[in-house]
């Protein structure tokens, strides 16, 4: 039986605090990590933003990096980096630390970039797609490089590299796992379909529109000569979850964190909200389809009760 995987996505927003202290957040942060290594989940997820508003954001690969020293088993993850704010050679190379310090536990996901205010505050420059996906694509293969050759020599549109050397290698070989993310079938699927480990589609309304995204990089992957079976299957169960031991206590929970201009139906449609009970059937139908991924992110967080109570009633009840 194929071992399923959950992940724990914590963007910034999911860690504030009340108070304007930048080591209260960070313990908050860390606090919730050690729960899920704690709970048994496999990985967990930080967003790569540089600014939103007047919010305190740690950037994601220093966090992570202080993060690795406090975990044992559980793996870290970007979700996903934004190969534009960064070099993608010294990019490599970060990743490539960060998989030996911590134990060859690193999970490399990476997209072409979509905030475009902020490419702008930082001057970043922010080209139109197809040039961001043609970055991101000579980014992966620089990262690659990097990770598996003595000395790296790339000539691309974007990036070169002569010579170039990345010493310590990952831990992971033949390098930490790719998630690509982005959910464009013309362009960045066919980065996805030659390059990727692992997709990253963010939250997909409906079934339908999952198969056909499946049908679509299938396609990608026969014209690229790639197995289709190569790359793991990932999606998000819902938007946010919610989760409660019964009814009662669920609809409490949808009335605390529901926004106040959605209706119940179209947050519960957006969301993998249900009961202990509800839920591993509602993962059931993804289980069906080949997902060994779940990328989950708790509508109750900072608060783990929902961490906890997946992890009581969920993990291992699938497969």
């Amino acid at each position: 039986m194929v071992k399923l995987k959950f992940g724990v996505f914590l963007p910034f927003y999911s860690f504030q605090t009340k108070t304007k202290q930048s080591a209260d957040r960070f313990s908050l942060l860390q606090t919730i990590v050690l729960e899920c290594e704690k709970l048994g989940y496999d990985s967990v997820w930080l967003d790569d933003h540089l600014m939103f508003d007047g919010w305190q954001i740690f950037e994601c690969w220093t966090t992570l990096s202080a993060l690795s020293s406090l975990t044992k088993k559980v793996r870290l993850g970007t979700m996903v980096t934004c190969n534009t704010y960064r070099n993608p050679a010294l990019l490599a190379k970060m990743a490539a630390t960060l998989d030996v310090l911590s134990g060859g536990r690193l999970e490399f996901g990476i997209g072409a970039g979509i905030q475009e205010a902020e490419h702008a505050a930082y001057d970043l420059g922010f080209p139109k797609p197809s040039v961001r996906i043609q970055r991101l694509r000579e980014a992966v293969e620089i990262a690659k490089a990097l990770w598996t050759q003595e000395k790296a020599t790339y000539s691309g549109v974007h990036y070169r590299l002569k010579d170039a050397v990345c010493l310590p290698k990952p831990l992971q070989k033949p390098h930490p796992p790719i998630t690509i993310g982005g959910s464009g079938e013309k362009l960045m699927q066919i980065v996805t379909a030659k390059h990727a480990d692992r997709f990253d589609w963010g939250f997909l309304p409906t079934l339908e529109a999952y198969k056909r995204k499946l049908e679509v990089l299938e396609n990608h992957c026969k014209s690229a000569g790639r197995d289709f079976g190569e790359i793991e299957k990932s999606c998000w169960p819902g938007g946010q979850v919610l989760i409660a031991e019964n009814q009662r206590e669920l609809n409490e929970k949808i009335s605390k964190h529901k926004p106040p201009n959605v209706s119940i139906e179209d947050f519960v449609r957006a969301n993998l909200v249900g009961t202990a009970e509800e839920c591993p059937e509602r993962l059931q139908v993804w289980v069906n389809l080949g997902v060994t991924h779940f990328m989950l992110f708790f509508a109750d967080l900072p608060s783990v009760d929902g961490l906890r109570l997946f992890a009581q009633t969920v993990l291992g009840g699938l497969g």
